[in-house]
């Protein structure tokens, strides 16, 4: 097997392959807001979590402060995977997405993306609920912006989960 290895590897050498780039392997040309509202949610609601958890005084024993450290590291955990689930969404649209003609239709796009990815950054590096709550209106900011692309009209409905807010969905015509 090592032969065939440095066989393959002399002709990658030789004549290297050439780079492939798609946002998915087909390119698929799908594209949907919808993950990154759900995923500013999500560290919307993580910051709910953890500022309602209660810290154990320090007579506590080693299984509340240990309960307590498992529970404020899965919450953060969570809440930094879902910012960069919603910054990676966000990229996805605004890159692959969005072309030219889009911001002579919308001139404030690259400021509101911008803007929507600079708050991923500080939901990671935050537990701030403001923080969460501006990242979820830039989130539903895009969808609308997306959807108006597209010509078609949204709505804003409660998005009936723990965490409350909302979520624009677009309305079948």
């Amino acid at each position: 097997m090592a032969v065939l290895d440095h066989a393959f590897g002399l002709l990658d050498w030789l004549h290297p392959p050439r780079r492939a780039r798609a946002h998915c392997d087909i390119p698929c040309g799908i594209y949907d807001p919808h993950n990154a509202q759900i995923a500013a949610l999500t560290v919307m609601r993580m910051v709910q979590l953890t500022e309602a958890l209660a810290q154990p005084d320090a007579s506590a024993g080693k299984s509340a402060q240990d309960t307590y450290a498992m529970q404020l590291s899965r919450y953060t955990a969570v809440k930094e995977e879902h910012a960069k689930i919603c910054e990676h969404e966000l990229v996805v649209l605004w890159t692959d997405y969005f072309r030219p003609e889009h911001l002579e239709k919308f001139p404030n796009l690259h400021d509101v993306f911008w803007k929507a990815t600079k708050l991923t950054s500080s939901a990671k590096q935050q537990l701030n609920k403001d923080t969460a709550g501006q990242l979820l209106a830039a989130c539903q900011e895009v969808a609308e912006i997306f959807w108006a692309s597209k010509g078609v009209q949204t709505r804003r409905q409660p998005s009936n989960q723990t965490v409350g807010g909302e979520i624009v969905y677009p309305v079948a015509s």
